[in-house]
């Protein structure tokens, strides 16, 4: 399992833009056209090729969650490069022009993508690419992530969702008879 959440890491970072946000599909056919490759920042007002950012929310989870995970193992300069690639992609998405600042707007994250081939997403007038819609999946996975950093940056326990019967719970009022863990102490 291991080998896989590294396998699609390494490729998530290669496909990615230099801010960390991947466009729809990293073999879509506008991405030939573009001149820069992947050694700058992703464009979501591009008329080729839209961006995904609730795929970059998602992504960036996956990166720091491996992180940990490789960092727990003892391979903590592995572990700092999947660490850095989410906290990139993250720090982009919390600013403009991938977070909202608009009261009026419904969502949260900006530049999601639902289904660009069957033609579902909102293109403005003038334009050739969707931009400026929001999904649930991304404004979900980009708070996730936004309140994982958080915790790294309070030193607060990584939270988990499982974990073998009898451990220590999170509280360390005792041990747990749930197969469900709140935090993992380590």
């Amino acid at each position: 399992m291991l080998e896989a959440a590294r396998a699609t890491c390494d490729h998530y970072i290669e496909v990615a833009a230099a801010d960390g946000v991947p466009y729809w599909d990293d073999g879509a056919p506008g991405l030939a056209a573009r001149d820069d490759g992947r050694d700058r920042p992703a464009d979501p007002f591009n008329d080729r090729e839209p961006v995904d950012s609730s795929a970059a929310a998602i992504g960036a989870q996956g990166l720091l969650r491996l992180a940990h995970v490789i960092e727990g193992r003892g391979d903590a300069a592995a572990g700092d490069r999947y660490a850095q690639a989410g906290l990139r992609a993250i720090d982009t998405l919390l600013h403009p022009p991938y977070l909202s600042e608009d009261d009026t707007h419904q969502g949260l994250l900006l530049h999601s993508v639902y289904h660009w081939p069957n033609k579902w997403d909102y293109v403005p007038p003038g334009a050739k690419t969707p931009r400026g819609e929001s999904s649930q999946w991304g404004d979900y996975h980009l708070r996730e992530a936004a309140l994982y950093v958080k915790r790294l940056a309070d030193g607060a326990p990584y939270l988990a969702f499982f974990a073998p019967c009898g451990r220590q719970s999170a509280t360390g009022r005792g041990q747990s008879s749930s197969p469900v863990r709140v935090a993992d102490g380590g």
